[in-house]
């Protein structure tokens, strides 16, 4: 199951350093612990990355099987969350691919365009520096209607981060935020639950339109 000693040392401690820190998002972390701890995945898959509009797609291991798919979402986190779970998250499972989607929880707890790019630039970097030959993936923030506030902040960070991807080699940009809108450039309340925020299936399956032609194939 494990590929060698020090991967098992490290994944047994997992909850044991989390837990003993405090740290926010143990309990969540500590499920991935308890669901690898009975069946590691294969390693070389491709890691999904990010917020709580990743972890509320519950079938996307399933939506992407054939691509050894990984869900590492975690509800309410921001990209310094997925910075500082680097190691937990993703490293771990040595990805040939990292898809990211992260950023709409940072703008709305009051970040600017500027520093939502920077903290982005910050995971890739890591990212790279440790996964030299992964693809790295990023999916455009979506304006949400709960959110339409932050909405032109998001479209800058966006575009920023678009830029950036632009000039990297091995990544790739993932624009679903435009394909969520009607012709008129509106929210289309249809997709989303309730809270205006999470989407229902519809939005889903926007997704998964979009982002299956950048996956790398094993």
């Amino acid at each position: 199951m494990y590929k060698n000693l020090k991967t098992l040392f490290l994944t047994l401690l997992l909850p044991m350093s989390i837990l003993a820190q405090n740290k926010p998002f143990s309990d969540e972390l500590k499920q991935f612990h308890e669901k690898e701890s009975k069946m590691m995945p294969p390693a070389n898959g491709i890691v999904f990355v990010g917020s709580s509009s990743l972890r509320m797609w519950t079938d996307l291991e399933d939506t992407f099987k054939n691509y050894n798919a990984i869900n590492r979402g975690f509800g309410g986190s921001e990209l310094v969350h997925a910075n500082d779970y680097i190691n937990e998250l993703v490293l771990i499972h040595k990805p040939r691919q990292v898809v990211i989607y992260s950023g709409e929880n940072d703008v709305a707890a009051g970040a600017s365009a500027d520093e939502t790019y920077k903290r982005f630039v910050t995971f890739f970097n890591n990212l790279r520096t440790n996964l030299p030959k992964a693809t790295i993936s990023y999916i455009s923030m979506k304006l949400s209607p709960s959110r339409s506030q932050f909405s032109n902040t998001i479209l800058e960070a966006n575009a920023r981060i678009k830029e950036y991807i632009s000039k990297q080699k091995n990544a790739s940009y993932i624009e679903i935020a435009s394909k969520m809108l009607d012709s008129k450039g509106g929210y289309r309340p249809e997709l989303f639950q309730a809270d205006m925020l999470h989407m229902k299936p519809a939005g889903y399956e926007i997704w998964t339109h979009e982002i299956t032609p950048y996956l790398k194939k094993k």
